[in-house]
């Protein structure tokens, strides 16, 4: 006899009866949720790709760059170089300096929010698009198969190619970590590798971000700080040496916690 409820849609091995639920209602279902999960692991692993994605996988095309060389001679030149030397130039230390650790993203809002000078956005979209891939190319970035676009460089890091590395001297940044004395300096203890920031100020996560294991030197502390030692601080400055490797020039020093350890 068949077991009820089932349908055979196999034959048989041996004296194996191979069967299906006979409700096809339930058949679609189980297919639907497969489809559904078999969706959100790509959709998973797109966004990890992308998440890791860098300057360095080529995220601009030649013609695309090409392309720039005119909107860049009309437009930018007269304010800017793309050489490493002379006036404003967008390649070199001045780029790294400006943009080590961020985003293409990034890039492409700054270019379009301030170019040409004092008349940021006046140009076509595509046209910053080709200027960024443009200032790309002049860096040494490879370049790709797919144009720059805004819905192309979704967390494309900009780093050296042989990995993140320490931001550069004179980068404005914030520490966070515990106040202490040295001798004569205040250092910051247990402190986090430092952050790039836009401006001055307190972040959503100082009180509560895990601390590090670094020791940062503060440098030209104009205000007492002895109120703060043996508390959690913020430390905003300009890095003096890659990565603080000289300490940090001190624009604020805020207290975030009262116990530190």
């Amino acid at each position: 006899m068949r077991p009820v409820g089932d349908v055979d849609v196999g034959g048989r091995v041996g004296n194996t009866r191979h069967s299906w639920p006979r409700s096809r209602g339930v058949w679609l279902l189980v297919l639907t949720m497969v489809l559904l999960l078999t969706s959100a692991g790509s959709a998973l692993l797109k966004g990890q790709a992308a998440g890791s994605r860098t300057v360095w996988d080529g995220v601009y095309t030649e013609a695309q760059a090409e392309r720039a060389t005119v909107a860049f001679s009309q437009s930018c030149s007269r304010c800017h170089t793309l050489e490493a030397q002379g006036d404003s130039p967008l390649s070199g230390e001045k780029f790294w300096e400006g943009f080590t650790q961020r985003t293409v993203e990034d890039l492409l809002t700054y270019v379009r929010t301030n170019m040409p000078n004092g008349n940021g956005g006046s140009l076509p979209a595509s046209t910053y698009n080709d200027l960024v891939a443009l200032i790309l190319k002049s860096n040494g970035f490879p370049t790709g198969a797919v144009e720059l676009a805004p819905e192309s460089i979704t967390g494309v890091q900009i780093i050296p190619k042989s990995g993140p590395g320490e931001l550069p001297a004179n980068t404005l940044v914030r520490v966070i970590g515990c106040l202490a004395r040295d001798g004569n300096e205040w250092v910051v203890r247990s402190a986090t590798a430092p952050e790039r920031v836009e401006r001055i100020g307190l972040g959503t996560e100082d009180a509560t971000r895990p601390l590090g294991d670094r020791t940062t030197t503060l440098k030209f502390v104009l205000t007492p700080l002895d109120s703060l030692a043996g508390r959690r601080v913020s430390v905003s400055g300009l890095l003096m040496g890659a990565g603080g490797a000289d300490g940090i020039n001190v624009s604020t020093v805020n207290r975030v916690g009262d116990t530190c350890p």
